[in-house]
């Protein structure tokens, strides 16, 4: 048995690594593209809702906004050290990609990853105001907890422990947009129409950001230890989640 071998039979048993000395080159690959769609994801995110702050109705909505905007970056800055440990150059990454860029509200992007920077597709559609940005926060702050609850698991213990740290905050995150909906939802049936619309245009978006089902990855992914729901189960979570939380508007 090579010495690869059997550090991968290790790590599909559960075993843990601590150091980047300790990776061998395909899981370090693997475990940089998890960090930086997680890194460009939350730079992109709250660089987008940082342009929707001055779209909300009072002055604890935009505190609320502007906290979630913070602790976005802060996430991002804590990961993206981990990746300076294999070899990212951290001062720069930060100024590579323009993470305000929005495509086409119409386009359709699926889940194939487009060019440049690793955020989630869903992370390039703009947001149209408040309402819009509030529904999209709701549905992906879903999102995000399903996911996180994974990767915290993950087989690189710095990481899993950052992520097992950042998971609280994500959840306040997603707390604070059904606040916010559960407030817009008051206000009358045309700002009920109103989030309707934007369910529908989100739900779809926010779901392929679990990836395909039938993910060929996904078995390498499993016997590092960096993942061990398939995504199709993922996305069920999820959508069972979002059903509950949505029903209340």
């Amino acid at each position: 048995m090579s010495e690869e071998t059997g550090l991968f039979d290790y790590l599909e048993k559960g075993g843990k690594l601590t150091s980047p000395g300790n990776a061998p080159p395909r899981y370090r690959a693997e475990l940089m593209r998890i960090m930086a769609s997680f890194v460009d994801s939350e730079m992109a995110g709250a660089a987008g809702f940082a342009d929707c702050i001055n779209d909300a109705p009072g002055i604890a909505e935009r505190i609320a906004a502007s906290r979630v905007v913070l602790e976005k970056f802060d996430h991002a800055e804590r990961v993206l050290k981990i990746m300076a440990d294999f070899g990212a150059n951290a001062e720069r990454y930060q100024s590579v990609h323009p993470w305000a860029a929005r495509v086409d509200r119409d386009m359709d992007l699926g889940a194939r990853r487009q060019p440049g920077d690793m955020r989630l597709n869903v992370f390039y559609y703009p947001l149209a105001g408040w309402t819009d940005a509030v529904v999209m926060n709701v549905l992906m702050g879903a999102a995000t907890i399903v996911q996180l609850s994974e990767l915290s698991r993950c087989s690189y213990q710095p990481l899993a422990e950052i992520f097992r740290d950042i998971l609280p905050r994500e959840t306040r995150h997603a707390e604070l947009g059904r606040e916010g909906l559960k407030k817009i939802a008051g206000m009358g049936d045309a700002a009920r129409e109103k989030i309707r619309q934007s369910i529908d245009y989100w739900r779809p978006r926010v779901a392929a950001t679990f990836g395909a089902a039938d993910s060929p990855r996904f078995a390498l992914l499993e016997r590092f230890g960096l993942r061990h729901e398939a995504n199709d189960a993922l996305l069920k979570r999820w959508a069972g989640e979002a059903e509950t939380i949505l029903a209340a508007f």
